[in-house]
């Protein structure tokens, strides 16, 4: 009896029974094994096991989930709350939580089949597509990297801009962010722990920063609860009602995914101890909880601190208010009756006039350790999905400055060409792409930990099947409310075709996505020339023993 798996290119590979770890992935090289990207594996403390809870070995599960919740903290999630609250008031705020329910949710089963398989989804994904598909996600997910380390690099350089009162002009601060990349690699030399501790101490300033504007501004409390647990929008419009879209756009982002099936390889966990990869899990979706919690409260924050003081407010309220206190930044509000649209920059602006520049500058603060903390995880994002989809083994150095360059270099050219309200805007155009590539990453994920040949006792059970498949119609619903309110606004025939093209081919292959995980949710009436197999990676003959 041996265990067997099967590479992507349908070769069989087995095992004599002797080796425990029968979850783990073949590598196509068997002279270079695939190794995670932490050098490190941080140890599990034991117990006599009667405990069903320690906060020892939650602790040593902290990490991973903290770094995945910096996701929901970037500047595009910023600027999105920001405008959730000029726009709708206190209203949206049961869309914010909705959202971070649904995306504790998801990453639970990036945490699950990254801890059972002990590959992230990258790697299943590069084991289980064909080359074409393959090579297609891999080029969907790289650009919604792409996008959300745009707007970091946006956040950054705003953040520097109003720190400096407009000394640093913005294609500078651009430039200033290539530095991350060598904070990045030194930071990376001292260890898992301290990477992650640092990660913390940028949420950290986030909360403090956002948190003394709330107190600061002193929302109405009833208000931000009413808001938070009734779902009733009144008085809504098309613009609350795209608002709301974009909010679940900016919060459950693709490529977080695969960045959270992957952190979870950092802890030391024998996965042919069925009790040891159980309680894992448990601790994974306890720690994620927290996290998302504390990510929670501080969207919060954001919205609430502008529905309270600037929803309903027009530009000639608050231009006259910037005029009074002296503000150099007055000009930016034309004097009309127009309802006030703020983004990132100009929230730190408006802030200022109203309530000092301590506000401003705290403010910016905030921006700024958002910035630098999302850049980096999305420099480990970057990496993980190059090393799953492409099998490359790129020095770090080499990968984090193609990355950063990618994004740098248009972000640039607008900041040196236009003014800051054209860099700002590009990040509602980035929230927009990002929610397009979501299927990318919600279809296999719902895929794979469907599969019992893949996660055995921890595949997804009937009720997580049939939620994760309207998940994912809904969120394929919300894409489609986008790409026809961006092409109606298109007004060039030729626009209009090539929009239709890109239509289609985006239909056609989720689509092409949806059939394979119809076949892995068990509906195996859709494989009618048995095309579809998916390799098993347990027992050949028999449904493996877990070690007790």
């Amino acid at each position: 009896m041996h265990f067997c798996s099967f590479l992507s290119d349908g070769d069989r590979v087995c095992r004599s029974p002797q080796e425990p770890d029968f979850y783990s992935p073949v590598s196509p090289d068997p002279q270079e094994p695939v190794s995670t990207y932490f050098e490190e594996k941080v140890p599990i403390p034991d117990d006599d096991g009667t405990k069903l809870f320690s906060f020892r070995k939650l602790w040593a599960f902290t990490g991973p989930g903290f770094l995945m919740s910096i996701a929901y903290l970037d500047p595009g999630n910023i600027e999105s709350d920001l405008q959730s609250g000029a726009i709708a008031g206190f209203k949206l705020l049961w869309v914010l939580l909705v959202s971070t329910i649904i995306g504790l949710l998801l990453q639970r089963l990036a945490a699950r089949l990254g801890v059972v398989t002990g590959m992230h989804l990258a790697e299943v994904c590069h084991r289980h597509y064909p080359m074409v598909p393959r090579i297609i996600l891999w080029l969907m997910v790289e650009l919604a990297i792409i996008g959300s380390d745009m707007q970091e690099v946006i956040g950054c350089a705003i953040a520097l801009n109003l720190l400096s009162v407009g000394r640093i002009p913005l294609w500078a601060g651009v430039l200033i962010t290539i530095i991350d990349t060598f904070v990045f690699l030194f930071l990376d030399k001292y260890g898992l722990r301290k990477l992650e501790a640092f990660f913390g101490f940028l949420i950290t300033i986030m909360a403090l920063s956002f948190g003394y504007e709330y107190v600061r501004v002193a929302p109405d409390q009833a208000a931000v609860l009413k808001g938070m647990f009734v779902p009733y929008c009144s008085g809504c419009g098309p613009a609350q009602l795209e608002q709301a879209v974009g909010i679940v756009g900016a919060v459950i982002m693709p490529h977080n995914i695969y960045l959270h099936s992957a952190l979870v390889k950092s802890r030391d966990i024998n996965r042919a101890n069925k009790k040891e990869v159980k309680e894992a899990n448990k601790y994974y979706f306890i720690e994620s909880s927290i996290a998302l919690f504390i990510s929670f409260l501080i969207n919060v924050f954001v919205v609430a601190v502008f529905a309270e003081a600037f929803y309903g407010k027009t530009n000639m309220e608050v231009g006259q208010k910037c005029n009074e206190t002296g503000s150099p930044h007055s000009k930016l509000f034309p004097a009309n009756n127009e309802t006030l649209e703020v983004d990132i920059y100009k929230g730190g602006v408006v802030l200022g006039c109203f309530f000092g520049p301590a506000a401003l500058y705290i403010w910016a603060i905030g921006i700024l350790a958002a910035g630098q903390s999302s850049t980096m995880t999305g420099t480990y994002s970057g990496q993980f999905v190059m090393e799953g989809f492409l099998n490359l083994r790129w020095s770090r150095f080499a990968r984090v400055l193609l990355t950063r360059s990618i994004a740098i270099f248009p972000t640039l050219l607008v900041a040196v060409f236009e003014d800051v309200q054209h860099l700002t805007g590009m990040n509602d155009f980035l929230n927009v792409l990002q929610s397009m590539q979501l299927p990318f990453a919600l279809i296999p994920i719902l895929t794979f930990t469907s599969l019992t040949s893949l996660m055995n006792d921890f595949a997804n059970g009937l009720v997580w099947k049939i939620s994760g498949g309207l998940l994912i119609l809904v969120v394929c619903a919300i894409n489609m409310y986008f790409v026809v309110v961006d092409v109606t606004a298109l007004n060039s025939t030729i626009l209009y075709v090539f929009s239709a093209l890109l239509s289609i081919a985006y239909l056609s292959f989720i689509i092409y996505l949806v059939w394979h995980c119809l076949i892995a949710l068990g509906v195996s009436c859709l494989d009618c020339r048995g095309s579809v197999q998916y390799p098993p990676s347990v027992l050949v003959d028999e449904q493996p023993e877990f070690d007790s």
